[in-house]
């Protein structure tokens, strides 16, 4: 998780400025502050139950799930437009994977704060009915009555849902759940379909 959120960080640093939302090292900083906090409160294995805790990791959540919508819209209207950023083939591929993959991580860092109250929540106890349902619920074969989803669930569950635009095999029970796929994947379709489309035109 603290890997997916220095990842983020990094692919902001090397968005073109006019698709960063704030100066170049802001949200670096605030994210790296926000994930400070989170590990001084609770190193090593996320388990621990706290009020504010659970404020800081959901308000780095916002702010990267923030600073992914920002980037993509001004992403689709410089596509759009015919924008400078997007003009070669260099800077598209860079922005367009770039604002990608920010959206990748922003919404697997979005569900595992989410599911079933958290990963603190989790990790104590499982409700009957989770937001997200993994193979390992699905499955009575498997006999996972004390599995727990990691980070890595998330990001696979992320990664294939900005892929597929689909469910895989993660199926969504909330309705936030359900509600939050559908955004991000219609923000995959977008990206992926623009950038497609701007590229054969800048190549041809």
């Amino acid at each position: 998780m603290a890997a997916a959120v220095i990842a983020s960080a990094v692919l902001t640093l090397l968005l073109p400025d006019d698709l960063r939302l704030g100066p170049r090292w802001a949200l670096p900083i605030a994210e790296g502050l926000l994930l400070v906090a989170l590990i001084s409160g609770d190193p090593g294995r996320i388990s621990r139950r706290s009020t504010v805790l659970r404020s800081v990791a959901i308000s780095l959540v916002v702010v990267l799930v923030g600073s992914a919508g920002w980037s993509t819209v001004q992403l689709i209207d410089d596509l759009i437009h015919g924008g400078h950023e997007t003009s070669s083939a260099n800077a598209l591929l860079l922005a367009g994977g770039s604002v990608w993959s920010s959206t990748v991580l922003a919404f697997s860092l979005l569900y595992f704060e989410l599911d079933s109250g958290g990963p603190a929540a989790r990790a104590h106890h499982m409700p009957p009915t989770p937001a997200l349902a993994f193979p390992q619920h699905l499955s009575p074969e498997l006999n996972a009555s004390h599995w727990r989803p990691h980070y890595i669930d998330y990001l696979y569950l992320g990664f294939t849902n900005s892929t597929a635009l689909s469910p895989t095999d993660v199926m969504p029970l909330a309705p936030w759940a359900k509600s939050v796929m559908t955004l991000q994947s219609v923000l995959s379709l977008m990206i992926l379909g623009l950038v497609v489309a701007r590229a054969v035109n800048v190549l041809a």
